[in-house]
Parts: structure tokens; sequence; C-alpha cells
């Protein structure tokens, strides 16, 4: 938890955004794995968290933009519930630590609201993402839960996008922690892998480090062999000479605040000449990246830039060929890349995800495609000074993929499909850091972590650290 005076502030310029009416904020519940208390772990609502701080489940709260009044409801824990949980503060005590003095009972929201609107009020609030979310607006606002869907607050939406895309020096220096316990992460795994280990045993250790460090990773972690898996969460492979493996994981620290790197690295000791070819041309569509990141910079055209670099790449070893600009537009590149650059980070692991990302990523003007290739790139928009973002170019070879344009007579012009086919059973490299967009440019969030493929060489021999 920040000091009461950053969600104070917090509040006060989502109130200078909006115009008028009744916010609602939702916490978020406990959730039941097989039977009602043996609970999933809890994580806080993010927007929630944002504006409020407190990281109990069960609580809801209120922004009344007329009258300046805050309101938090919930209820006290019960002696029958202190038996299992021990002492707690009470909701009045944690409330004080956030600048809000006014509580009330979790069940007086629904008449409270009923109240608003009967006296004309608008009331705001964000999309249900979570089915009991949904069952709670619809008792709150009175209607049937197939009505809430389409009633959320644009304005709201709009305003608290605004404020969460700007991180705040607090909000920066919780990142950074949680990229730091990243690297720790992925250092673990780097200097476990050997022939005979599976996949299980490196995610088991670096998940320890997070639970270690903070309350969990910031997203279910990708520990495989097989990189051209873009979402692997199978782990039951075993490591053998000649595979890579591909880490992508997170931490996220108590604040609830993330971090995502990917590091790709050999079981032996070197990679293979394949795929060191492979991975320095990954490095240097990440470099060319990285270099453009800056304030007004259109973050699509950074994409653009770092797909033309892998095809200009993949030219270089005869499986595309032609013109390279020509083989982005037409889309050639998706073959190899089919995901976006990168995504904003910070509360959540994809930030504000759940607002939408034609709101979070894009703007009126500029309109996410719809194109294979193009939309899962959840950040187009030009990037501002306070932005913390990924930058994760990759090539994967897919051989469904493969098979499927070759059948559709697709990309002859800009792919040597009989080249291709010797990369068939290759897998996937990906590499990504964290970034804080600068005054003048940018800054690599978190502490030193193995990059270059000489460097991933290096660290596999002898262990030493950067």
């Amino acid at each position: 938890m920040f000091p009461k005076e950053e969600y104070i502030k917090r509040r006060e310029q989502l109130r200078k955004l909006m115009t008028n009416g009744l916010i609602v904020f939702l916490g978020n519940e406990e959730s039941s794995i097989n039977f009602k208390d043996n609970w999933y772990q809890f994580r806080q609502d993010s927007t929630f968290s944002y504006f409020f701080g407190l990281n109990e489940p069960d609580l809801k709260a209120t922004i009344d933009l007329d009258t300046n009044e805050d309101i938090v409801f919930g209820d006290n824990l019960s002696i029958d519930d202190i038996v299992f949980t021990g002492p707690v503060e009470s909701i009045e005590e944690q409330v004080q630590k956030v600048g809000v003095s006014n509580v009330k009972p979790a069940a007086a929201i629904s008449a409270y609201v009923q109240d608003a609107i009967a006296k004309g009020k608008q009331v705001h609030f964000i999309a249900a993402y979570r089915p009991e979310h949904l069952l709670e607006l619809s008792n709150i606002l009175n209607i049937q839960p197939s009505e809430v869907k389409g009633k959320e607050s644009l304005e709201l939406i709009k305003s608290i996008v605004k404020l969460r895309s700007i991180k705040s020096e607090l909000e920066i220096e919780d990142i950074e922690k949680a990229v730091n316990t990243t690297v720790e992460m992925h250092y673990k795994a780097m200097e476990m892998a050997e022939e005979g280990l599976k996949e299980s045993d490196l995610y088991g250790a670096v998940k320890e480090i997070a639970l270690a460090n903070g309350n969990n990773t910031s997203f279910p972690t990708i520990m495989t062999i097989n990189g051209q898996i873009l979402h692997n969460h199978y782990r039951g492979n075993t490591l053998k000479k000649g595979d890579m493996v591909l880490c992508d994981c997170g931490a996220e620290n108590y604040s609830n605040y993330a971090g995502d790197l990917t590091r790709t690295f050999p079981v032996d000791t070197k990679f293979t000449k394949e795929q060191k070819e492979i991975y320095d041309i990954v490095y240097d569509s990440y470099s060319t990246a990285a270099d453009l990141l800056k304030p007004g910079q259109l973050f699509l055209d950074v994409h653009l830039a770092a797909c033309k670099k892998i095809v200009e790449g993949l030219q270089g070893l005869g499986i595309m060929k032609g013109d390279a600009d020509k083989a982005v537009k037409a889309g050639a590149h998706t073959m190899f890349f089919q995901c976006g650059l990168g995504h904003m980070m910070g509360l959540d692991v994809h930030d504000m995800e759940n607002l939408g990302e034609q709101y979070v990523g894009y703007t009126e003007e500029m309109k996410k495609s719809t194109e294979f290739g193009f939309k899962s790139l959840r950040l187009g928009r030009a990037l501002e000074e306070g932005m913390v973002l990924t930058v994760e170019p990759g090539i994967y070879f897919i051989p469904e993929l493969m098979a499927l344009r070759k059948k559709e007579n697709k990309y002859f012009e800009f792919i040597n499909y009989d080249k291709l086919e010797t990369y068939k059973n290759f897998g996937g490299i990906r590499i990504e850091d964290d970034f804080l967009i600068t005054k003048n440019g940018s800054r690599k969030l978190g502490n030193r972590l193995p990059s270059t493929s000489d460097e991933i060489e290096a660290f596999r021999n002898n262990k030493t650290r950067l």
C-alpha cells in the first residue's frame, strides 16, 4: 500500500476528468476451487486497488462526483471469522490509510445507488469481467444481468485509462521491484536447465522465487521446449540435448504490480548454428524496436520496424525473399511473427486489458486491426512519458501454419517454402524486456539479464552473472 496521499490524488484526478454522477467500484470476492472455503488465492481488482488500495475481499466503493463524497462498503469480520484468520484491522481503520473516512455496510450499496438513480444521477461503472461482478451490478442497478452489458461508462473507462497509463514514481519503483524478482526467476531457470530435467522442474523453481518475494506470478509461467506454441502451459516434457527452453515469466509483488520477461536459451551450453542464427535475428529485431521507443512514437510503427528486421534477417538465411517492405505490407512476416510486439504493464501484466484494448492501446482515430498477426497487437498508439511497456519480438516456426499457408498458395513471392521446410521442427524464440518511456527516450527496467546469444552462452558455461 502506498501513502494515503497517493490514493487521494488519484481520486481527485479522476474527479477532474469526469463530469457528474456516481462512480461504482467493485472489489473482488473470494472464489472457491472445489468447495466453498477452499479458495483460490485472492487477487484484488486492479482498478479498485488503484483508487482505494485495499487488498481485502468483498469490498465496494463509490465516488460521488457531485458531493465529493467517497464511501467504502464492507463488513468487519465476525468472531467466527477471526477464530480462523486471527485479529485484523477493522474496515474503518483500513480506509483511513487511503484517505477515506466514510464506511457503510456491504449490503447498503444497493439502496445507496438506487437512491442516486432516483435523484437522476448517472451511475458510472466499468465492464464486468467476473460473473459475480455481473450479478452484483445487476443487483445494485436493479436490472437483469442481460441488461448490464452495454451500460458501461465510456467516460469512466477513458478516464481510468488516461490516469493508469502514466505511472507515478511510486508505481515505477514497485514495478521495478517486480521486474527484479522476475530477473531472479530467469537466472534460476538458466542456472538449472540440463538434460534429464523436466520443464516442470524449472517451472516449480521459478514460481518459488515469485512466491518468496511477492504475491505470486503475474501470469501462468510459460516454461517450454516447444517455443513455437505461443502460450504453452504443458510442462511434462523432458529436456534433452539440442533443445531450447523458452521461459516467459513474471513476478507480482505485494502491491500487485507486475514484471514480465522472456528469454530463450539452449539446454546445452551453446546454441546450435541454426539456433544462434535465428536468435540473433530476433535480438536485432528487439534492439531495433527498443531504440525507437520515445514519447510521440507510434508503437504500431515500432512493431512494423521490428517485423521488417525479422524479414531482412530471414532473407539472409534464404527463408524469405523479395522486397522487405512489401513482404511486411502483405503480411508475409506473420508466418514467423504472429503476435504483437508488446503491451502496457502495471497493475495488470497486460495493463487494463479488462477495460478494452481499443481504449487502452488505441485511439478513436486509430482502430485496432482484425487481421492475422496484427489483431494480437495490444498497443499501437503514440507513446507517452511515464508509460511502462514490454518489447517482445519472436520467431516461431509453426508446422500447422506453414502447411496451411502453402496449401493456400500464400506468400510465394516472399517465402522460400523448400528452405522453410528444413525449419519445420525448429521451435520458437522470443526475447522480452520491460521499458519505461522517459522524457527523451526509454529506460530498460530491472537488473541486467543475459540478452545476446553470446551473453546467454557465457552464462550457460560459467554461471557468472552480468
